[in-house]
């Protein structure tokens, strides 16, 4: 299928609309479309990319009730639905965390985990992919999100990408932990230096607002470790609004939520879900496309309730 399909079907899904920003993604491409000369690691070679996009989902917090979304039992149902109705289809979409709301009873945790799993289940996309966030893991240590939806990290490839899955959630220190950042260095150290790197998370890496727990308390680390490679983005949510930060060379990017939205970093004293505005077309919500293509990637946020 052509790209210039592809991306006339992603305008589609957007209604003609949305935010884009633009950034290198590619092997061979840096930030601005300049030629990368960083030597390649040991390693299998990066394989021949063709275009694609994928989409970004987070924080659905189903079981949530609430005046902050009196649709709660709907929003992620319509959202399946708007995806499905989109005729070209995304190779994939991730989920980043706090796929269900928090629960201190554990019957009721994995009831919610099995009710999300069978209506994300309904849509056409096959390959799902999944992070928890502290209200799926946090309780019980990744307990009750491991046996519904397996390991809390891992890695893939996909069309040249190396996409990495990190877990800073299931620890309640809000901690990826020195296993885990060994095992990140390890996976890294078997990808060739020029592959682009896609860092899936739920939490922040860096220090947005830590008095909100917005922040990796070890992300440090892991930003010293991804810092080694030249092509480096991350794709995070917890925040439940879109924020765009650099950190050195790597860029990050949060998406919205599609159960409610949350005030800027310290724009009050408090961090609370913002009110429902009945006369709002998206409330505040929504969910991202991610296109990559040979030299840059776009990204596009698709408000709530739009669809082809």
């Amino acid at each position: 299928m052509s790209t210039t399909y592809r991306r006339r079907d992603i305008l589609q899904l957007l209604g003609f609309g949305g935010v884009v920003f633009a950034s290198g993604l590619v092997a061979g491409c840096a930030a601005n479309g300049a030629a990368m000369t960083a030597p390649r690691a040991p390693g299998p070679p990066v394989p021949p990319a063709r275009d694609f996009f994928f989409l970004q989902l987070s924080d659905t917090h189903w079981g949530f009730k609430g005046p902050p979304n009196p649709e709660s039992e709907l929003t992620l149902k319509q959202t399946v639905a708007a995806i499905n109705a989109v005729e070209t289809q995304p190779d994939f979409i991730v989920f980043t965390g706090d796929l269900t709301h928090t629960t201190d009873d554990p019957k009721e945790r994995r009831a919610r985990m099995a009710e999300f799993k069978e209506i994300v289940s309904e849509l056409k996309v096959k390959t799902l992919r999944f992070l928890p966030g502290e209200h799926d893991a946090s309780p019980d240590g990744g307990e009750a999100y491991i046996e519904a939806f397996g390991p809390t990290h891992y890695s893939f490839d996909h069309q040249g990408v190396h996409f990495v899955a990190v877990d800073n959630v299931s620890e309640a220190s809000g901690v990826i932990g020195d296993a885990q950042l060994a095992w990140l260095e390890k996976d890294l150290a078997a990808v060739a230096s020029d592959a682009p790197i896609v860092v899936l998370t739920h939490r922040p890496l860096f220090d947005l607002y830590p008095q909100w727990e917005w922040a990796t308390r070890d992300g440090a680390r892991a930003l010293e470790i991804l810092a080694k490679r030249p092509n480096v983005t991350v794709f995070y949510g917890h925040i439940h609004q879109e924020h765009h930060q650099m950190t050195g060379a790597i860029a990050h990017h949060s998406a919205r939520s599609l159960i409610f939205p949350l005030p800027a970093p310290g724009s009050v004293p408090k961090k609370a879900p913002l009110p429902w505005d009945p006369t709002s077309s998206d409330h505040g919500l929504g969910y991202r496309v991610v296109e990559a293509r040979r030299e840059s990637f776009e990204i596009r946020e698709v408000p709530f309730g739009m669809r082809g």
